[in-house]
């Protein structure tokens, strides 16, 4: 096949190398490649993230497989666009490179899926963000949140150090100028990569990076000064990639991103377990050099099948051996170099050990430098000490004027020991997939927002084992009469996780359960939720309550308590159920329905807020395929926001007209599950129908793009959705001027009561 590889470091070059020794590879073409690689590959001019460049290439060159090494053609939707033509790709979408390409949203996102990582916060401006990290223990880590070259992380060292890593990284955060301040963690770094074919993914063999510019890890960080692998055993990097890897796949695919292409995790083996630094959306740079020496498999064949989503068709052998590699930089390096340096390699190396290029260029047939990082000096053998001597030995045979490397490549060895530990850390709960600290920081997380709903009647609480609520004000009321309802949310959940937008579905849940008993008359007293998940995130279950709690204070609703389940095995990975119970009271005398109910009767709708929580297992198969976070041009906003709009209560609306004596509202119906179809039915009593005259409202334009994608007919929309009518009241037609001035918004007479046997009939 022709294969056309993008980029022009030294990842590139071991990517090029690897490639041309596949069986499946017949032509390797490189853009814009660099002297090294032009050895044993067809160099392009064109560079890595002239987008439209790259695509007319691959496309009049017929190529069958692009392959991308670095992360910004990634962010500039390189493999968008060639996947877009049909011409294979192996890297990640737009969307999915944003694992590494927004550390803000990675963040989130490992928070959303319970893949453990240091604490962090995110912050736009210098004061917020100082203030925060003096309020820590220990200086932390400054992290810009967009691309910056490998240059973006600072380990302050001083207040002073501290300050000027904020103001630095804040000019060159990416996207709003973000930063993150995280937590230190201490313990040793390494790096797991694994191929991805966007659902099955394959760890390769464990890498060590040293990040450091000078020996002993010490000076400023850098891309990389060298690597080493296998840096643990392959049992115990598949126990680690488990946790950080599997989950993370998982998550990028319900979240409607699937991650194709190499997957890394920089995970820190900490004394509390391991966790998460970061994650890049491409090969590591310097592991890929000291990572496919160890490939036995057809590279070009494993790449090609992920690209198809077949990675399970390529088989993956690794070798025994070891491998090691040691970078050479420039002078200034990571700061400011100056280009042009003589190289002068050796005529012969070592078998087993070899150069690649990473910042070289020629100048009148000499070898020079061109970048901070310019040669890669690679060797592998039987044993790591054997390969790591080797390198070593190989670096110091280049001649370069006022180079810089390190000497102490791979001194740590393998951490098999390290890992162990850190796993062994992790308590049994934890190992068995139930983490008590995360069930115990979630209610800290959410006790502010629950107790902002307590009055004075609310006794007991959250923390406690039950709810405790003092009644006495139903003495005040003639014949008071408790009404609950149990409910969920349903599959509406699934989609607010996919798309990171939680909040709107604890609204979802409280307000759907007081409309459920509203038309039965009552006012709500106290709520109760309950979340199960396969894994408790913290800060995705208080960002739910946070939404149950707005609810409710609009409601005058106590949030009383609940329960938060944290059920591996029962739950798929990243699920969520959100469900609750409600108690209200109504006065015995105004239960609804009223027994009046008669022929002529009105059928007076109000708008829903959009589909409330019904009717999305159709909804997401419509949707299927369709950008959700791109503004549609027949919604006038992006379907996401029309499918997410939280369900409405309508207590305060419609409250003053249940109150009034006489009220002029005989009968309520929510629109939930079943639509009008299932739902005004309930309230009729025997010999009447509920006549609905389509036509009568404008249907909103979700409704009419949902019917159009899933191919529904009218009977099926109106059994399902409510089709922008969240409420109907039944009221006589003489009372209709005095509901409508009670009800302060626009309402639409849909219908009337007709004689019948207790049905709804569209016309």
């Amino acid at each position: 096949m022709k294969v056309l590889l993008v980029g022009s470091g030294g990842r590139e070059s071991a990517l090029a190398l690897a490639l041309s020794n596949s069986p499946s590879v017949s032509e390797l073409r490189v853009a814009p490649g660099n002297p090294g690689i032009a050895e044993f590959a067809s160099i392009e001019a064109i560079e890595a993230d002239d987008v439209k460049g790259l695509l007319r290439l691959a496309s009049s060159s017929g190529v069958d497989l692009v392959v991308v090494g670095p992360e910004a053609p990634l962010a500039a939707g390189l493999s968008d666009a060639l996947r877009k033509a049909g011409i294979p790709c192996y890297g990640p979408s737009r969307e999915a490179a944003q694992i590494e390409t927004s550390k803000a949203f990675s963040k989130a996102f490992m928070e959303r899926h319970g893949i453990p990582t240091p604490k962090a916060r995110i912050f736009g401006g210098a004061a917020e963000a100082l203030a925060f990290a003096r309020s820590m223990d220990g200086l932390p880590v400054i992290k810009a949140s967009g691309l910056c070259a490998g240059k973006g992380v600072i380990l302050p060292d001083s207040d002073e150090e501290l300050v000027d890593a904020v103001g630095r990284l804040l000019e060159m955060g990416g996207p709003g100028g973000q930063i993150l301040v995280e937590e230190r963690i201490e313990g040793e770094e390494l790096s797991i990569l694994a191929f991805s074919d966007g659902s099955r993914w394959s760890v390769m063999p464990a890498a060590r990076d040293h990040k450091r510019l000078l020996d002993g890890d010490r000076g400023p960080n850098t891309g990389g000064m060298g690597s080493y692998a296998p840096a643990l055993s392959a049992d115990i990097a598949k126990k680690l990639a488990d946790i950080v890897i599997g989950p993370a796949i998982d998550g990028m695919r319900e979240e409607g991103r699937p991650f194709v292409g190499t997957l890394f995790a920089g995970v820190m083996l900490g004394p509390g377990g391991p966790k998460v630094l970061e994650y890049n959306c491409r090969f590591g740079d310097p592991e890929t050099q000291s990572i496919l020496p160890l490939l036995r498999s057809d590279l070009g064949a494993v790449l090609l099948a992920c690209a198809g989503g077949a990675l399970g068709t390529a088989p993956l052998e690794w070798s025994e051996g070891a491998a090691s590699c040691v970078v050479l930089a420039s002078e200034g390096y990571p700061g400011a170099t100056k280009a042009g340096a003589a190289i002068s390699l050796p005529v012969a190396t070592p078998s087993g050990s070899y150069f690649l290029h990473a910042g070289t260029r020629l100048e009148g047939g000499r070898l020079v430098a061109a970048a901070g990082r310019v040669l890669d000096a690679v060797a592998s053998a039987p044993t790591l000490p054997e390969a790591i001597a080797l390198a070593s030995s190989l670096a110091q045979s280049v001649v370069m004027e006022k180079s810089q490397r390190r000497n102490d490549i791979g001194a740590k060895g393998r951490l098999d020991e390290a890992a162990t530990t850190s796993l062994k850390a992790m308590s049994a709960y934890a190992r068995s997939g139930v983490d008590i600290d995360a069930g115990n920081r979630t209610v800290e997380l959410m006790k502010t927002a629950v107790k902002s709903t307590y009055g004075k009647e609310v006794i007991a609480g959250i923390g406690s084992f039950g709810g405790v609520y003092d009644a006495k004000a139903l003495l005040a009321m003639k014949a008071p009469v408790l009404v609950s309802s149990t409910d969920g949310v349903g599959t509406k959940t699934s989609l607010g996780l996919s798309l990171g937008r939680l909040a709107g579905l604890g609204e979802d849940i409280v307000n759907h359960s007081i409309d459920d008993i509203l038309v039965q008359g009552a006012r709500p007293l106290f709520f109760l939720d309950y979340i199960a998940a396969s894994k408790i995130v913290p800060e995705a279950i208080a960002e739910i309550v946070g939404g149950m709690a707005k609810a409710c204070r609009e409601a005058s609703c106590a949030l009383i308590g609940g329960e938060t389940a944290e059920m591996p095995g029962t739950y798929r990975e990243g699920e969520i159920d959100i469900a609750g119970t409600i108690v209200g009271v109504m006065e015995h005398e105004r239960t609804l329905p009223r027994a009046d109910l008669a022929e002529g009767d009105l059928l007076v709708g109000l708008r829903s807020s959009g589909l409330h929580t019904n009717g999305y297992s159709l909804a997401r198969k419509a949707f299927a395929g369709v950008d959700l976070r791109a503004v549609h041009p027949r919604l006038g906003e992006s379907p996401a926001e029309a499918l997410l709009r939280p369900h409405r209560s309508y207590l305060a609306l419609l409250w003053p007209a249940l109150r009034a004596d006489p009220s002029p509202v005989k009968a309520l119906a929510h629109i939930t599950g079943g639509g009008f179809v299932e739902n005004i039915p309930r309230i009729l009593p025997a010999g009447l129908d509920a006549l609905v005259r389509r036509g009568s409202w404008e249907i909103p334009p979700i409704y009419g793009l949902i019917q159009d994608l899933s191919g529904a007919g009218d009977e099926e929309m109106a059994r399902v959705f409510n089709l922008g009518i969240g409420m109907v009241a039944v009221v006589a037609s003489r009372e209709l001027q005095d509901f409508r001035a009670l009800v302060p918004e626009e309402s639409f007479v849909i219908g009337e009561l007709v004689a019948g046997s207790g049905r709804t009939v569209l016309r």
